[in-house]
């Protein structure tokens, strides 16, 4: 039986499935935005989906080895778009294909920031957003790409904020998977793609600007400096501290250890430390 993958639509996510598609005797891949690719694997409607990290805690999963979408400072796809200064912010539209990045936010404002605003779910334009609230968060490649059109308006990336207060990377989004339908064969397979998707960069970058150069070096730009593909001990610390900080808002019931579907190979990659962006 084939194995149904839900992936994220992003830019940030396309060296994860480079080759997947391809693979159509083995893999049935779709595509969406990060909240729906959740929602598919709650329903068990896909096997193995590259979900909001948050989610994890939101289902009985493991995780597949090896493989995130990360970033080790600024992510450049993750913004906070502020007509006020940030001790001013007291109403935020919040993406609704957001999950992880709108319990970050919390998080940052709570134990950064110091300020406590209200969070309005928003279609994701930001024009409209910044109409109706004092700040914006945006996700993906609307974030990437957005001009505020609004004078005074500052960019705060929130990879960058979360670095700076804790010096560790932080997880977006990895591959979960039902128990049943992971083995150490499909977590191979998840890490051989990632590995050809990362070496085809360029070409996934020029194959996302249709014909368009000034789109392809800014894509090309943000996949090789901005995101980071691995999932190594640094990584899971980061998790364990994210998650912690969600419970302690209330954001998530519970946190729960990270649980990988093969032990040995995740420990295997962080022996050997990584090495892909």
């Amino acid at each position: 039986m084939r194995v149904r993958l839900s992936a994220v639509g992003y830019l940030n996510s396309r060296p994860l499935v480079h080759g997947l598609e391809e693979d159509a005797a083995r893999f049935d891949v779709s595509f969406d935005v990060p909240a729906r690719c959740a929602d598919r694997l709650h329903a068990g409607e896909v096997d193995v989906g590259l979900i909001p990290s948050i989610e994890y805690l939101r289902g009985e999963y493991v995780v597949m080895p090896g493989v995130a979408v990360a970033s080790h400072g600024p992510v450049a796809s993750v913004v906070l778009f502020t007509r006020a200064p940030l001790d001013r912010v007291r109403r935020v539209a919040v993406d609704t294909s957001s999950r992880t990045s709108a319990a970050l936010l919390h998080v940052l404002c709570a134990e950064r920031w110091g300020i406590s605003p209200s969070f309005a779910p928003h279609e994701p334009h930001l024009g409209d957003m910044l109409e109706v609230a004092d700040a914006a968060l945006l996700i993906g490649d609307r974030a990437l790409f957005s001009e505020p059109g609004h004078a005074g308006v500052r960019q705060v990336d929130l990879g960058a904020e979360w670095t700076a207060m804790t010096g560790l990377p932080f997880v977006w989004a990895f591959w979960a998977a039902r128990p049943a339908a992971a083995d150490g064969e499909l977590a191979r397979a998840l890490v051989a793609a990632r590995d050809a998707g990362v070496a085809a960069i360029d070409a996934i970058a020029r194959r996302f600007a249709a014909g368009d150069p000034v789109r392809r070096a800014r894509a090309a730009a943000y996949l090789r400096e901005n995101v980071r593909y691995d999932f190594g001990g640094a990584h899971r610390l980061a998790l364990e501290r994210y998650y912690a900080a969600a419970a302690r808002l209330g954001l998530v019931p519970a946190t729960r250890p990270v649980r990988y579907c093969d032990a040995a190979l995740q420990a295997t990659v962080e022996r050997g430390g990584g090495g892909h962006r």
